[in-house]
């Protein structure tokens, strides 16, 4: 009978060293290939371009940045996108927050029913969901425009809310609320001063997600939107004659308002770990 000896310490570690490095360098390639088309966006948002085509390099300007509103239907198309992605935000939120807590906290008739709804909205495509919205206007009879935007939206965006909340939820220890209860705390009071400190992570996190998705959304806006032009359908058009650099320096600001939202929620819960 024979025997094969193991490998010693130092070959086994050698072995350990080469998997942890072939790991990161794989790591950091994903992340560079991820991060290569915003790196785009913003060096040519610098672009000295003197035409419509913006896709050769032809020197470093910040006149884009100085006159980032030079185009009026331009920065209308970004206005209605901000404001339909915070009316999106506050409203998905209020309506998905107790659904989230709901899933999360009681067992009832139907909790697996609503599971699944949740879940087959998020599955679903995006073109799915816009045609039924669609078809659903076109019954009842409801012109197109900004409120469809912000319906269609919500209807969107409440499971993302509802299955945030409720994964924070898991961490949730009932019996707090209840010490306050007995402390003569009202359930409001308890609800504000104990249930909803420990839920705002998920809360934020899943407004902020909404907001995002509202912004970025163009298949369900472009079967909605009517006559209402948002960020994604003008950048969208304006790509058949040619995309100007304000394009570029716009939405190099988006990423990086959600880097410092990104970084303050960080800092944030540093200081709460603290």
């Amino acid at each position: 009978m024979t025997t094969t000896a193991t490998p010693s310490r130092t070959v086994r570690r050698r072995r350990t060293v080469r998997r942890v490095s072939g790991l990161r360098l794989w790591t950091w390639l994903v992340i560079g290939w991820l991060l290569l088309p915003i790196a785009v966006m913003i060096l040519f948002g610098f672009n000295d371009t003197s035409g419509k085509v913006n896709f050769t390099w032809q020197g470093f300007t910040l006149t884009w940045y100085e006159h980032l509103f030079a185009i009026p239907n331009l920065t209308d198309a970004l206005l209605n996108s901000l404001g339909i992605g915070l009316v999106v935000a506050v409203v998905a939120t209020l309506l998905g927050t107790p659904i989230g807590m709901a899933l999360g906290r009681y067992r009832f008739r139907g909790r697996g029913s609503v599971d699944l709804l949740l879940f087959a909205a998020i599955a679903a495509p995006e073109i799915a969901l816009g045609a039924a919205l669609l078809s659903l206007f076109i019954v009842l009879g409801v012109p197109r425009g900004y409120g469809t935007v912000v319906v269609a939206h919500v209807a969107f965006c409440i499971p993302y809310v509802a299955i945030t909340v409720r994964a924070r939820m898991a961490g949730y220890d009932p019996t707090l609320e209840e010490a306050a209860r007995d402390l003569g705390a009202g359930p409001w009071t308890a609800f504000r001063l104990v249930t909803l400190p420990m839920l705002l992570p998920g809360v934020v996190s899943g407004a902020l997600l909404c907001f995002a998705l509202s912004v970025d959304d163009y298949v369900i806006t472009s079967f909605n939107a009517g006559r209402t032009v948002t960020f994604p359908l003008w950048v969208y058009s304006a790509a058949r004659t040619g995309v100007p650099p304000q394009v570029n320096v716009m939405g190099t600001l988006i990423f990086a308002g959600g880097l410092l939202v990104a970084g303050a929620n960080v800092l944030l819960a540093r200081r709460r770990a603290s």
